[in-house]
């Protein structure tokens, strides 16, 4: 689990196209430098929202591999040598629970429509597919390429708004989003099991 706080942007060294060694099919392998020590392999960490495997790593490096779910589900497939990604490593029980819970699983691609500054701030609009709006509230918690945000406004019916402060633009790759960009996006998972419950109890009361 993860909550949303970006610990470093990190560069991709390299990206690679195997066979996978288990099943059929081709898997992305990603190098990744990084500041982060200690790191073991199996530990999980969030890259750009995504919670990948630490399949080897090294001094100032790791690597991953993404296939199948994930490449159909995710940017991954998209990045290249020298892509900007936020790291999150997995949170330990006796950490501070700074934002809210993120699994590191993404539920759908997202597109920035709009960035535009305002006092203070730098508001972006983003267009998620049909069906994420009923994971989302006003002032609610939204994850944006693994970053914890709040939600602001919402313009449109398919479209949300997030605000953006210095602090997070200068500690995140979001300061690189422009109109086009692709973003990882994962509902709030308390949100989630609501909407269930409801579907749910919604069926049960109609076949009374």
């Amino acid at each position: 689990m993860f909550t949303g706080l970006v610990q470093e942007v990190a560069t991709i060294d390299t990206v690679t196209e195997r066979r996978a060694e288990q099943s059929a099919g081709s898997a992305t392998e990603l190098r990744i430098s990084t500041g982060f020590h200690h790191i073991e392999q199996g530990e999980s960490i969030a890259v750009n929202g995504a919670c990948l495997t630490v399949c080897e790593s090294g001094d100032g490096w790791f690597s991953v591999q993404a296939m199948g779910t994930t490449l159909g589900r995710t940017t991954v497939g998209r990045w290249r040598q020298g892509s900007r990604v936020n790291l999150e490593r997995a949170m330990s029980a006796n950490a501070r629970f700074g934002g809210h819970i993120v699994q590191g699983h993404v539920d759908c691609i997202g597109e920035v429509v709009g960035v535009k500054g305002q006092e203070g701030a730098t508001l972006v609009d983003i267009k998620a597919p049909g069906g994420f709006e009923n994971f989302l509230v006003a002032h609610g918690s939204v994850a944006v390429d693994g970053v914890s945000l709040t939600v602001n406004a919402f313009p449109e019916s398919d479209i949300f708004q997030v605000a953006l402060i210095d602090f997070t633009l200068q500690h995140t790759n979001l300061s690189d989003l422009k109109p086009g960009s692709r973003v990882h996006l994962e509902g709030d998972v308390i949100g989630k099991y609501v909407q269930r419950a409801m579907e749910s109890y919604v069926k049960g009361v109609s076949r009374e």
